[in-house]
């Protein structure tokens, strides 16, 4: 009993105690505490909003992952059962935005994450910073001292590669910095010291960011003071470091390619944050409220009256690519000898540099630019160019321009020269510059202008938030535009603050092109004279325009017009508004349309001339040299080669012992070009030198090797059966729903895509399986397509690299086979432009490991879908793999005649083989006629058409 009484009386005072030394450490901790986020300061508050940014982005990469349509990759069916159901990706996609307060380096635009962004989302989450955050609290002053070893363990908690941690390591913490600060998705950055003495030439258009004209190339004029924005370097104040706490910021610095580019981002991020980098207020010279727009007519006979003093018109021609007879085609519509043609072509286009230079030797008023620039698509560099441009234009005492006007080689005339003269005069005085037309908060949102962006490794990084200047009306809309000289030369030389600020403001944003001259315009002394209208019809088509479809070059999901059809030929007659151009066009999509807008504007050619139904493409020429060709191509287009030399062998048959037919390749192909006839693929044409065995004499030969596709529809009558096609290749075109490797030359490393083509009907479900040479199921996976659904596609994440022979498409509704493709993926005969050794075709030859595709084996779908496994094709698989020489040649040659074959073949020169064709006389080689693209004196008229 009595020690019972003891017993509570000692339970009584230890729960006292407890109570008492419970309530010392509670208000021991609120104390730390209190101190500790006084001693934080802002890190707490960004804490808080990354937080709060982390699950908006979450949630804002569920909301616009695709609902339907795509299979969610990385979720496999169990074994012998399919994947889970998936419906038809939608043509576009919708986002919900929450309103908030802008802050610092938040997700908070509607396309800020792009929606094919996942893996930008998930590796820059704050999960991983918070939890390294933590262990550096634990860890005390320690983590002060191993800076280095923190960034290593990776931004947001991943691994960096070395060539960034060069970089890192300017990134201290300061000494006087509070304990557990600093490293907390953060990063401190050590400024290298200013150069001693700055160099006054003009910087090279990439990768700076300045914007700014140069007059290198011109020897008219004493060169003028060069307008530039801010530069990244320079002109700063020295500071012993800079914290980089952006996850933005950071996710550029890891992604970025060379040290010279995050030393940018770096520089430029800590000149942001110190309020250096842009202007915060803007002047606005602009004598009335609101946007000004001049209500222009046009009537169809206005060429009628011939005006007294015509404007003359400076056409500024930026092309890329190697579409040279579409550019021809282009030049030859608007060319007049009363105008001025200046061309940019594209650091990156060679071919197409050569092919213009040749045009602009053959006309006085042609120039091509001296200087050439890398441009993208929302990249800074474009405005760069385009100001570069009118600063040359500018300087040209020759040249007395009216109005400055840009094209693309995807744009095409609908009014004739006469016509836009006409109107233009009548309007002399205004500049034609298409404006958005909705709410400019909203604008300003969409097209992140709200964001700071800088450009460099030919990519445009998203780096954080920033405000819009104060004092004036920000605009923008379309970059195509036709602007008056006063006003161009007010955008060049002027020095006033609106432009030199607005040059220092787009030198860090997205689509500058798209809101410069807009913004400029609608603020300045001129606002008076803005039309809204640039005279042109774009066909936007924002249901498959939308795609993301540069996310490659520029953090933003970007849109892109469709090309026109002949179809819309009734849209260039039915405008309310005058039109004088349109676009795009792409000749290797739709050739027709431009034939039909040609013949509208200058008459039809006669049904007689050569080539009307034809166009060709050159894909490589020689001068480029085979470095600027894949291990596959290069492999493919020797193959094709080969069927030439043997057709020709072949061509006097009965005569066996007469070799005045035989060639032996003699290097690689000369030029490569694509053929089409009435807007339909027919093939390659490889041209190719060869020695002729009976005379030892050196030809240049052509090669046409045409391809068959081998889809087979089941002999079914299911109804549901709504499938027409079903093809399987690489850069698959969501936007134009074409593969742009045309002919699906595959290797072993490509990443192929599946697409199936639909009728309309009922909502079905199919199952798409994926089977390589040896009978091994590399994927397979479930698509739900909805009744209206036209088009499906995906590209299975297979492990490289795929077995090289026949592989199949199975397209099953319950498990009943609806269709079935084959195709091509050859082994490599090159392996970095150089004939492959046998250690590398075992690596590249022998499939994946274990013959695993993907992380799930469904070898247990083998029975069902009767694909038996046999030892047999499993050897021959494994000896194949080691093939080297001649022996791999043949096995080349074996697989790709399966679907190529030599249609024809001819000679550039004279043959030694009677019966060889020269090409100039065929209606297929790319040396034969092409009056619609062939260029010629300008005639009477000042026209060449």
């Amino acid at each position: 009993m009595v020690g019972n009484m003891c017993g509570r009386k000692l339970a009584r005072r230890s729960k006292s105690a407890l109570i008492v030394a419970l309530t010392v450490l509670l208000v021991q901790t609120l104390i730390v505490w209190n101190f500790s986020t006084l001693d934080i300061g802002e890190e707490g508050a960004n804490s808080r909003r990354e937080k709060r940014d982390q699950v908006g982005g979450i949630n804002k990469a569920y909301s616009q992952y695709p609902r339907s349509g795509l299979p969610k990759r990385h979720h496999q069916p169990p074994l012998g059962k399919t994947a889970v159901r998936h419906k038809q990706q939608p043509e576009g996609y919708h986002s919900w935005r929450p309103k908030e307060k802008v802050l610092l380096d938040s997700n908070n635009n509607e396309n800020s994450v792009p929606k094919d962004f996942d893996t930008f989302v998930d590796t820059n989450s704050n999960l991983g910073a918070q939890s390294l955050s933590q262990r550096q609290r634990m860890a005390g002053n320690a983590a002060k001292h191993k800076p280095d070893k923190a960034l290593r363990q990776g931004i947001l908690g991943k691994a960096l590669p070395n060539e960034v941690n060069e970089v890192i390591q300017q990134y201290t913490l300061s000494p006087q910095q509070p304990r557990g600060v600093g490293l907390k998705d953060s990063h401190a950055y050590k400024r290298p010291k200013p150069p001693s003495q700055l160099s006054t030439k003009p910087a090279r258009p990439s990768p700076s960011p300045s914007i700014k004209t140069s007059n290198q190339h011109q020897r008219h004029h004493q060169p003028r003071k060069l307008v530039t924005a801010a530069p990244v370097r320079g002109q700063r104040r020295e500071k012993d470091q800079c914290e980089i706490s952006g996850k933005e910021a950071i996710s550029a610095l890891s992604r970025a390619k060379t040290r010279e580019c995050r030393q940018q981002i770096a520089e430029v991020y800590c000149r942001h944050k110190e309020r250096t980098l842009m202007p915060e207020t803007v002047p606005r010279y602009c004598t009335i409220e609101g946007k000004a727009n001049v209500n222009v007519q046009w009537d169809e006979g206005s060429e009628q009256t011939a005006p007294a003093v015509p404007v003359r018109i400076a056409f500024v021609l930026v092309v890329h690519g190697r579409a040279s007879r579409q550019f021809q085609r282009l030049f030859k519509a608007i060319y007049h000898t009363s105008h001025y043609y200046y061309i940019h072509v594209d650091q990156r286009s060679n071919y197409l540099h050569r092919q213009v230079g040749a045009l602009a030797s053959q006309y006085s008023n042609v120039r091509v630019t001296s200087w050439r620039m890398s441009t993208i698509w929302g990249g800074a560099s474009l405005l760069t160019m385009y100001l570069r441009s009118m600063d040359d234009l500018l300087k040209m005492a020759d040249w007395n321009w009216d109005f400055f006007i840009n094209l693309s080689a995807a744009d095409y005339p609908i009014r004739t020269n006469e016509q836009l003269v006409g109107f233009l005069t009548k309007y002399r005085d205004m500049n034609f510059i298409k404006s958005h037309g909705r709410d400019n908060t909203r604008f300003i949102r969409k097209q992140g202008l709200d964001r700071l962006f800088f450009e460099c490794d030919t990519h445009m990084w998203r780096l954080g938030d920033r405000k819009i200047p104060e004092g004036i009306a920000v605009d923008g809309g379309s970059d195509w535009f036709l602007l008056n000289r006063m006003f161009v030369d007010y955008i060049i030389n002027s020095e006033d603050e609106l432009v030199v600020s607005m040059k220092r403001f787009y030198a860090y944003t997205l689509l500058p092109a798209e809101s410069f001259f807009h913004t400029v315009l609608e603020n300045s002394a001129h606002c008076e004279s803005m039309v809204d209208n640039n005279l042109r019809i774009t066909n936007w088509n924002r249901k498959l325009g939308c795609k993301c479809q540069y996310k490659h070059i520029v953090d933003w999901c970007g849109c892109s017009p469709n090309d026109f059809k002949p179809p819309d030929l009734p849209r260039f007659q039915q405008t309310s508004r005058p039109t004088f151009f349109a676009r795009k066009f792409e000749a290797s999509v739709n050739q027709e349309i431009v034939t039909q807008l040609d013949s509208f504007l200058f008459g039809p050619y006669p049904q007689e001339t050569p080539g009307l139904q034809s166009y060709w493409e050159n894909v490589y020429d020689e001068t480029d040299s085979v470095a600027s060709l894949s291990d596959s191509q290069l492999t493919h287009y020797h193959a094709f080669a080969r069927m030439g030399l043997s057709r020709a062998a072949t061509s006097l048959q009965g005569h066996p012992d007469n070799n005045s037919c035989r060639y032996i390749s003699r290097g690689h192909p000369v030029s490569v070009h694509l053929y089409f006839l009435s807007d339909v693929f027919q093939g390659y044409l490889v041209r190719q030198n060869a020695s002729n065995l009976a005379t030892s004499q050196l030809e240049t030969l052509e090669t046409w090797v045409s391809h068959s596709n081998h889809f087979t529809l089941a002999p079914t009558t299911n109804t549901l059966n709504r499938l027409q096609f079903a093809e399987v290749g690489t850069d698959w075109d969501a936007k134009e729903r074409v593969f742009r490797n045309f002919g699906s030359l595959l290797g072993p490393t490509e990443e192929p895509v599946a697409m199936q083509r639909w009728g309309r009907g009922q909502n079905v479900t199919v199952t798409v399986v994926w089977v390589d040479p040896t009978n091994v199921i590399a994927a397979t996976y479930d698509i739900l397509v909805d009744g209206g659904t036209e088009y499906t596609h995906y590209r299975p994440p297979l492990t490289v690299p795929l077995r090289p022979g026949v592989w199949t498409l199975r397209v099953l509704h319950h498990w009943n086979l609806l269709a079935s493709t084959s195709f091509v993926v050859s082994p490599l005969e090159y392996h970095d432009q150089q004939p492959i050794r046998q250690e590398d075709t075992v690596k590249l030859h022998s499939g994946p490991v274990r013959n695993s595709y993907m992380e799930q084996s469904f070898h247990g779908l083998n029975p069902i879908l009767n694909l038996p496994v046999h030892l047999g094709q499993v050897e021959e698989a494994e000896f194949k793999a080691s093939l080297t020489g001649a022996e791999l040649q043949s096995w080349v040659d074996h697989l790709l005649s399966g679907v190529w074959s030599a249609a024809d073949v001819c000679s550039q020169g004279p043959s030694s083989c009677p019966v060889m064709q020269r090409c100039r006389e065929t209606g297929w080689s790319a040396l034969s006629p092409d009056p619609k693209s062939d260029l010629g004196p300008p005639r009477g008229n000042g026209r060449i058409r």
